[in-house]
C-alpha cells in the first residue's frame, strides 16, 4: 500500500437509483429533488451499460470491472479528479499553478464524463441500428465549450460547490476559455446551436467540419482601422477535444484518370498520383440537455501524407525536406483564406474537398460496419445535410466512392447519392452562389470533373426531352459557358439533392422565383412541389438565455415553477398572462440593470468606453456588409449628433439618452467594408469628445466580435438593429437572440424579422424601408430619374464632405467622400454603380422608426410590457423547432434517447440494457 496524500483520501459514496428511463421517474426512488430527469449528478458510480452477450476475454475481466460504472460527480469527486489531473495531466504543482492552468484541468475533469457519455451514446446508436444524420459545414461557431457543457450536463451545482471549496469563482475558470475560432458569423452560429438542439433531443446526428489552426482572424482597431492578426485559439490547447490518430483518412489532391481494370478483370477508371493527405479527426463531444445523449462534432485536421524527406535535408534541401507537411498543414490552417487572388480560391476549393472526402468515407465506414449492409439501405439509414455550397462537392465525392471504390453501378450510385444528400441555401443572391473554374478542378480533382460531366449529360438530357434547347437547360446546366467556364455548385446542390431548403419564409420563397426559378418550375412540372421547403432558423435557448442571461432564466423558471422552458419554450407563452403585474416589471428591469452594469464594466475594460447605464442602450452586431447597412446606421446617428448641436442645453436635457454600439468583422479584401468600421470608429471619436452631446450620445465600434462578446452585448440590449435591404439578408439569427433577451428590434420586412413580428406582435418591431416587393420598383424609378435625397440625410453628406469626420486624415477623408459619392449617383440606385442597397431610399422611414423607439422608451411600463411580449413569444425561433422539422421533414430521423437501467445488482454474466458497451473506434 502506498501512504495517502492527506489531501486526497477516498471516500465512498452511496449509489443512489436511477431511473428507467431517460423521461420517466422511478416513484421509489430517493435522491431526486433538484435534478433534473436526465440529470448526470444521478449517475454517481452507477454502472454502465454492457454488452448484449459476454464478448469481452476474461483476460480483461478486471479491466471491465475498473470501468463498469460512471464517474462520480459529487463536489469531492470532482476536486480529486481536478487535482489528479492538475498534476499528472498538466505536470502542474499543488504550489504552483495558474487559473488558466486550473481551467485546463476542470476542463479535463468535464471531459471525462464527456467522453463516457459519448461512448455509451454511440454504443446505443449502434445497436439500435438508428438511421443517422451528418451535418456538413465549413464553420461551427461554437463559442466557449465549458459553461454549456455543465449546464446541459446539469452539473452546474456540484461543479460550483466543488470549486468554491478549493477557493475558486466556476466564472473565473469560464474566462479564460478562448473562442474556438471556428467559424466567421451566422452560418456558423447557426451550426452550433443546431448541435446543441440535435444532442438535445436525442437524434443520432453528428457534425463534420474542419479544425482550423487560426480560424479567421483576431480584430484589431488601430487608428480606426480593421487589423487583422492570427487568431491561433489552439496556443493554449483545448481540453475538450479528443485526438483521433486512430481515426484517419487519406484524401488526394491533383494527379490523372487511368483506364485500368478492377480484381475481377472489369474496366474501370482509376484516380492515381498527385498529393495524398491525411485527415486525422479530432472530436468534440456535444451534450444535450435532460438526455442522457451526447453527440460529436468531428474536425479534421490535415496532416501530411509523408512527414519528413531525410533524404532533402541531408542535402542541405532545409525547406524542401518539410514542404509536405507546408502543404498539408496550409489546408487546415485559416478559415475562409482571402480568395481575392486564384491562388486563396485554389486553397478554399482544396478546403472543401479535404473536409468532405474524409467526412463521406468516415460516415460510408460506419455503414459498411453493419452486419449484412446492403447499399440501397444507405437511404434508409444516412442523410447528409450540406451547409450552404462549401460542402457540395459532396454529391460528386459520394458518387467516386461508391462507384469507383465500392463498385456500385453508376444508376444505383446516383439514386443512393440523391436521396441522401441535402442542400440548405444561405444567400438570396445568385451571385453569391460559388462557382469553381474548369480548369482549377479538372487539375486538383480531375476525376470529379468527369462524375460533374457524366451526372451534367444526363441531366440536360432529361431537360431537353422536357423542355427543348433552350433557357431552362441554359440556366440549369451544371456547367457555366463563358470566356471562362465554370461549375456552378448551387446547380449541382439543387439537382443532386433529395430537399433542398431555405431559412426563413421569405428566403424560401426567393429561393422559388429569384435565386432558383427555373427549377422550381422544373419542380413543379414533375411534380416535386416538396422538394424545396422551408426551415426557419432558430438559436438554443441554453446558451442565449441560461448561460448569457441567467437573470433572465432565473425569472422564467420562477414564474413557470420549472427549467422545462428549456425544452420546450412554448411554455413560455405562460409568461404573457404576467405581463401587466408590477411586480415582474420590476424583476424585469431589475435584470436589464445587473446586464447593462456588466456591459458597462466590460466596455470599459476592453475600449475604455464610458456609458450612461439608464440610457438606452442600441446595438448592431453582425458581419460589416453592405446590404446589412451599417453605413445606414451610422448616418442616422450622425444625424442625431447633428440635432443635438442644433438644441439648447435645456432641450438636450429632454432628449432620450442613447448608446449606439456596432460591430463585426469585415472580410480582409471587402474594401468598402473597411471603410465603413473608419468612418464608424471616427465619428465615434468626435461624438464621444464633444461636450455639448457626449452626455447625450454614444457611439463604439466594438473589436473583435465573436460568441463570448454577443453574450456580454444581448443581454444588455433595449433595440438592436436588423436592417438589411428587404430581399438581401436570408434569415438572420442575431435578431432572434436579442428578442429572447427581451430586447426590441428596429428592422425591415427582412429574413426572419417577418415572422418574429408575427410572433411577436406588430407593436413589438419598429418596421421602415420597402418592402422585398418594391426594390425592383424603387431601382426602375431612380433610374428614370426619381430617387430624391431627404434633406436632413443631404446635411449628413455635407457634414461628411466637409470634412468633421476626417480628423485630419486625408486618406479617410477621400475614401468617405468615395461612399458618398457612389450613393449620390442616384440614376444607378439598385446597383452597384450607386446606392445598390438603397440606403437613401430607407433613410427617411429610418428616422421616423427610430423617433417611435424614442417615444415608445419614454414610457417605461409599456417599453417593459413589450419586452416582456416579445421574449414570452419566441418559441418559433428555438432550433430545437428548427431541427425536429429537419429531422421530420428531410431526414426522416427518430430520436434515440439513451436509457438508464436499473442500478440494483446484476449478476456478472447477465446483460443489464441493450446499449453496448464498445472501447472501440467511434
Amino acid at each position: 500500500q502506498f501512504p495517502a496524500r492527506s489531501a486526497f483520501n477516498l471516500v465512498l459514496l452511496p449509489r443512489p437509483r436511477a431511473m428507467t428511463t431517460a423521461s420517466v421517474w422511478d416513484p421509489n426512488a430517493a435522491g431526486m429533488e433538484m435534478k433534473r430527469k436526465s440529470s448526470f449528478s444521478l449517475l454517481d458510480n452507477m454502472p454502465r451499460p454492457m454488452p448484449e452477450s459476454d464478448e469481452h476475454p476474461a483476460t480483461m475481466e478486471k479491466l471491465w470491472k475498473l470501468m463498469e460504472t460512471y464517474e462520480p460527480n459529487d463536489p469531492e469527486s470532482i476536486q480529486k479528479a481536478f487535482a489528479r489531473h492538475l498534476e499528472y495531466s498538466l505536470a502542474c504543482t499543488r504550489f504552483n499553478f495558474t487559473m488558466a492552468d486550473a481551467y485546463r484541468a476542470a476542463g479535463l475533469v468535464l471531459r471525462d464524463r464527456l467522453m463516457e457519455s459519448l461512448n455509451d451514446t454511440n454504443d446505443w446508436y449502434r445497436t439500435q441500428d438508428v438511421k443517422r444524420g451528418y451535418y456538413l459545414s465549413a464553420e461551427f461557431l461554437i463559442g466557449r465549450h465549458m459553461q454549456n457543457a455543465i449546464v446541459n450536463l446539469d452539473l452546474e451545482k456540484p461543479f460550483k460547490d466543488a470549486f468554491m471549496g478549493l477557493g475558486m469563482q466556476l466564472e473565473e475558470l469560464f474566462s479564460q476559455e478562448s473562442d474556438p475560432a471556428l467559424g466567421n458569423g451566422g452560418l456558423g452560429r447557426l451550426a452550433a446551436c443546431f448541435l446543441d438542439s440535435m444532442a438535445t433531443l436525442s437524434l443520432p446526428c453528428w457534425g463534420y467540419g474542419i479544425r482550423y489552426s487560426y480560424g479567421m482572424f483576431k480584430q484589431y482597431i488601430e487608428d480606426g482601422r480593421q487589423v487583422e492578426r492570427p487568431d491561433f485559439w489552439l496556443g493554449d490547447g483545448c481540453p475538450f477535444e479528443i485526438p483521433r490518430p486512430d481515426v484517419t483518412y487519406p484524401v488526394r489532391l491533383y494527379g490523372k484518370v487511368i483506364e485500368t481494370v478492377d480484381e475481377n478483370n472489369n474496366w474501370c477508371l482509376k484516380w492515381v498520383g498527385g498529393d495524398l493527405i491525411q485527415a486525422m479527426a479530432y472530436d468534440n463531444p456535444i451534450p444535450g440537455f435532460d438526455t442522457y445523449n451526447t453527440n460529436n462534432l468531428r474536425l479534421w485536421r490535415a496532416c501530411p501524407a509523408k512527414e519528413f524527406d531525410l533524404d532533402a535535408f541531408s542535402a542541405a534541401n532545409f525547406t524542401e525536406s518539410v514542404e509536405q507537411r507546408r502543404k498539408a498543414e496550409d489546408l487546415s490552417a485559416v478559415l475562409y483564406p482571402n480568395d481575392a487572388t486564384y491562388e486563396g480560391k485554389e486553397l478554399r476549393l482544396r478546403q472543401q474537398y479535404f473536409f468532405v472526402s474524409a467526412s463521406l468515407q468516415d460516415l460510408l465506414r460506419e455503414f459498411i460496419k453493419r452486419p449484412g449492409y446492403k447499399w440501397s439501405e444507405l437511404p434508409e439509414k444516412v442523410a447528409v445535410q450540406m451547409n450552404d455550397t462549401h460542402p457540395t462537392i459532396a454529391i460528386p465525392e459520394m458518387m467516386r466512392l461508391l462507384v469507383d471504390v465500392m463498385h456500385v453501378g453508376w444508376d444505383e450510385a446516383w439514386d443512393i447519392t440523391s436521396r441522401c444528400c441535402n442542400y440548405t441555401n444561405h444567400t438570396v443572391m445568385p451571385e453569391a452562389l460559388e462557382k469553381w473554374p474548369v480548369e482549377m478542378m479538372e487539375r486538383m480533382l480531375p476525376r470529379h470533373v468527369q462524375i460533374l460531366g457524366e451526372i451534367n449529360l444526363r441531366w440536360c438530357k432529361d431537360l431537353l426531352a422536357k423542355y427543348g434547347d433552350g433557357p431552362m437547360v441554359t440556366q440549369l446546366s451544371i456547367f457555366e459557358e463563358g470566356e471562362v467556364k465554370k461549375i456552378r455548385m448551387g446547380n449541382l446542390a439543387i439537382m443532386g439533392s433529395n430537399k433542398i431548403n431555405g431559412v426563413a419564409a421569405i428566403h424560401t420563397e426567393i429561393i422559388k422565383k429569384e435565386t432558383f426559378p427555373e427549377f422550381y418550375r422544373y419542380c413543379c412540372d414533375m411534380g416535386q412541389m416538396g422538394k424545396i421547403v422551408n426551415m426557419t432558423n432558430g438559436v438554443t435557448p441554453r446558451r442565449w438565455v441560461h448561460c448569457a442571461n441567467p437573470a433572465l432564466s432565473a425569472i422564467f423558471t420562477k414564474y413557470l415553477g420549472s427549467h422545462e422552458w428549456l425544452r420546450d419554450m412554448t411554455l413560455l407563452k405562460g409568461m404573457l398572462k404576467f405581463k401587466n403585474d408590477a411586480k415582474l416589471h420590476v424583476e424585469w428591469m431589475e435584470m436589464k440593470r445587473i446586464a447593462k452594469a456588466k456591459l458597462a464594466a466590460w466596455l470599459k475594460e476592453r475600449i475604455d468606453l464610458d456609458i450612461d447605464q439608464e440610457a438606452l442602450i442600441d446595438i448592431q452586431i453582425k458581419r460589416i456588409h453592405e446590404y446589412k447597412r451599417q453605413l445606414l446606421n451610422i448616418l442616422f446617428v450622425i444625424h442625431r449628433y447633428q440635432e443635438l448641436k442644433r438644441k439648447s442645453p435645456s432641450e438636450r436635457e429632454q432628449v432620450q439618452k442613447r448608446v449606439v454600439l456596432i460591430g463585426g468583422k469585415a472580410a480582409s479584401a471587402y474594401v468598402n467594408a473597411k471603410i465603413i468600421i473608419k468612418l464608424i470608429n471616427n465619428v465615434g471619436k468626435v461624438i464621444n469628445n464633444d461636450p455639448d452631446t457626449s452626455k447625450y450620445l454614444k457611439v463604439a465600434f466594438v473589436p473583435n466580435y465573436c460568441v463570448t462578446a454577443a453574450e456580454m452585448m444581448i443581454p444588455a440590449s433595449d433595440i438592436s438593429e436588423h436592417i438589411s435591404t428587404a430581399g438581401t439578408e436570408a434569415s438572420g439569427t442575431s435578431n432572434m437572440k436579442f428578442v429572447m433577451n427581451g430586447g426590441l428590434i428596429v428592422g425591415t420586412m427582412d429574413g426572419a424579422n417577418i415572422e418574429i413580428r408575427e410572433e411577436c406582435g406588430e407593436d413589438t418591431m419598429f418596421v421602415f424601408g420597402c418592402l422585398e416587393h418594391e426594390v425592383p420598383r424603387v431601382a426602375a424609378k431612380a433610374k428614370d430619374g426619381h430617387y430624391p435625397i431627404d434633406g436632413r440625410l443631404q446635411q449628413v453628406f455635407q457634414a461628411i464632405r466637409n470634412g468633421e469626420f476626417a480628423r485630419d486624415e486625408p486618406e479617410a477623408q477621400q475614401e468617405f467622400i468615395s461612399l458618398i459619392d457612389r450613393l449620390c449617383n442616384t440614376q444607378a440606385a439598385g446597383s452597384w454603380e450607386g446606392d445598390k442597397y438603397l440606403v437613401i431610399n430607407d433613410f427617411p422611414s429610418f428616422l421616423a422608426a427610430q423617433a417611435r423607439v424614442d417615444a415608445t422608451y419614454a414610457n417605461k411600463s409599456t417599453w417593459c410590457k413589450l419586452s416582456i411580449q416579445a421574449a414570452s413569444s419566441m418559441a418559433k425561433f428555438s432550433t430545437d423547432r428548427t431541427i425536429g422539422e429537419y429531422a421530420n421533414v428531410i431526414w426522416d430521423i427518430k430520436p434515440a434517447p439513451r436509457p438508464m437501467q436499473d442500478s440494483s445488482p446484476v449478476p456478472a454474466a447477465a446483460p443489464v440494457a441493450p446499449a453496448a458497451k464498445n472501447k472501440g473506434k467511434n
